[in-house]
């Protein structure tokens, strides 16, 4: 992992914890499992492209699916 991979890493376990405790606080599922997801997938992906996609992508999650 380089340091490029951690900073992103980092940057959406750092929003993903805002989603979880909004969610959290206001009761939004959608928000909760959101939040969930973006601490989580770094964990799995080695690619920097790959980070950012996916985490683009589960951060406007929410936006258009309401749970």
């Amino acid at each position: 992992m380089d340091i490029y991979q951690l900073v992103v890493a980092v940057l959406f376990g750092s929003i993903g914890l805002g989603y979880f405790v909004y969610g959290v606080r206001q009761s939004n599922l959608g928000f909760r499992l959101t939040g969930v997801a973006l601490l989580i997938y770094p964990y799995f992906f080695d690619s920097i492209w790959t980070l950012l996609a996916i985490g683009v992508g589960l951060l406007l999650v929410p936006r258009f699916i309401d749970l």
